[in-house]
């Protein structure tokens, strides 16, 4: 408890020398902090919380909260308040940041990056674990990646699909196709080169295939074809008796060489590497190319929306498989940590509490709220069937997107997802794996980013011809001489353990 106290005090010091101004760390603060009981009501327990794109200014927010503080208390036995706490302008991570070095450290706090510093190096998020053994429906959410996160980083849990991207393609564009059948059948690299030829041919696209490069993953949306069947299928791969970065492989030149033929055959964008994800998506609306990757589930709803709603219902969208080679499936899920979710302050004097605003949001009744709104707004019930109005377009879920164990049945007329969009759930089953991707310490991290912007620079110049893919064997030795060959003797040490 002592050494808490100090980490705090040294917080709040720190962010009175960034202000100019020492604050007191009691009285107002202190009680904000952690969450005070309403001076209304002493049986209330009132829980601070911020999440992203809601505000105690937004009458939606509010009353969305109401109704969530209402169905915790009855789920609890008394009286929750949840209070928003209001952020600054700019980005989501570096506002938290912002909130929590000015001594305001909410019970409930939702994190979209920027956590680490607060979990590991200052030691103020609480570890999750134990709520989660104990609880009931937030268990019985829990898909594998996200037992594997919280086994490996237990401060932040998000119940959502991962974030998978697939091959969409429009379902009228391929069924013309002669070589569609083909690759469903047999989805080869080969097989996938020669449908991307047709559909462009068929469809007088300008590329086959666009993506932005805008992306942490430069190639992300491409190697989620591709990777698995040219033998990439963990960040790490086994060669021999050691661990090699994938990057770096042999596998890596072969499927770099494949792009870069996909590229000067102009069945890859040649404007990839600029692409934004506006310009991406409205390529693919407007008809300009014929293949996108897309987030599974509620990213690919919403492509399928537009596209059917600017070019007709025949334009629905279909997702393809990924290439068969050496092996099949996905890019693999990155189990290292949750790259965004949900916290508690690990000095909160209601955790418990706040924890169960997270569980009841899992419970049937909770998840009616978070994911459909409310009875006669966003949705009526008909015969006992769940029909959604034009208002539920606007309504997004807050809290937890995960459908599993999401039980209401839909009419026939307006599914919650469209058949896309659940097919891309279903295959993302059926074609995923976890991967051994690990989190680096401080010590590394500098060296590892040098390494990833080469690889970025690398890969930009040999796709579009500007390198030959006869220079990977200089790329590899620059990209040790960077730091790469320290992470991979790390590497070693932590996956042979």
């Amino acid at each position: 408890m002592k050494t808490r106290t100090k980490k705090i005090m040294s917080l709040f010091l720190t962010a009175a020398i960034l202000t100019g101004t020492v604050m007191g760390c009691g009285g107002k603060e202190k009680e904000e902090a952690n969450g005070a009981e309403s001076t209304n009501n002493e049986e209330a327990v009132t829980i601070s919380m911020v999440m992203k794109d809601m505000s105690p200014d937004d009458e939606v927010s509010v009353k969305f909260l109401e109704a969530v503080s209402k169905g915790v208390s009855e789920q609890l036995g008394k009286e929750i308040k949840i209070e928003l706490e209001p952020i600054s302008e700019g980005s989501y991570s570096e506002s938290m940041g912002l909130l929590i070095q000015s001594g305001k450290i909410p019970d409930l706090m939702y994190f979209q990056g920027g956590d680490y510093q607060f979990a590991i190096t200052q030691e103020i998020l609480e570890d999750l674990t134990p709520y989660i053994e104990s609880s009931t429906y937030i268990k019985s959410m829990m898909q594998p990646y996200n037992e594997e996160r919280i086994k490996n980083y237990p401060y932040l849990l998000w119940l959502s699909p991962d974030r998978i991207p697939v091959p969409l393609v429009r379902k009228d564009w391929f069924e013309a196709t002669e070589s569609g059948k083909t690759l469903l059948e047999n989805p080869t690299v080969e097989n996938y080169k020669i449908f991307f030829q047709e559909l462009k041919e068929k469809n007088n696209l300008k590329e086959a295939f666009t993506m932005t490069g805008d992306n942490s993953e430069v190639l992300l949306e491409l190697d989620t074809i591709f990777n698995q069947a040219f033998g990439i299928t963990k960040t790490w791969e086994k060669e021999g008796d050691a661990y090699v970065y994938n990057k770096v492989s042999a596998k890596q030149k072969e499927k770099l060489a494949f792009y870069a033929e996909l590229y000067t055959e102009g069945l890859l964008d040649n404007e990839w590497l600029s692409k934004k994800w506006d310009t991406k998506e409205s390529a693919f609306y407007n008809g300009e190319v014929g293949v996108i990757s897309g987030t599974q589930g509620s990213v690919i709803n919403v492509y399928n929306n537009k596209m059917t709603t600017q070019n007709g219902d025949e334009a629905e969208l279909m997702v393809l498989p990924p290439a068969k080679g050496e092996s099949q499936g996905y890019v693999s899920s990155d189990t290292s940590k949750e790259s965004r979710g949900w916290a508690i302050s690990a000095y909160s004097e209601h955790k418990e509490e706040a924890f169960a605003i997270l569980e009841y949001m899992a419970s049937p009744e909770g998840q009616v709220l978070d994911k459909l709104g409310y009875e006669g707004e966003q949705y009526n019930i008909e015969d006992g069937k769940y029909v959604l109005t034009d208002k539920s377009a606007e309504w997004w879920p807050r809290f937890h997107e995960s459908l599993k164990g999401f039980e209401a049945e839909f009419s026939e007329e307006t599914p919650y997802y469209t058949e896309a969009a659940t097919k891309s759930l279903e295959m993302t089953e059926e074609y995923g794996s976890l991967d051994n991707k690990f989190i680096l310490p401080d010590e590394y991290v500098t060296s590892w980013d040098a390494c990833e912007a080469l690889y970025k620079e690398y890969v930009a110049d040999v796709i579009s011809g500007k390198k030959s893919i006869d220079t990977f064997d200089e790329f590899v030795k620059e990209w040790n001489d960077l730091g790469g060959k320290e992470v991979t003797e790390y590497a070693n040490e932590v996956l042979n353990k």
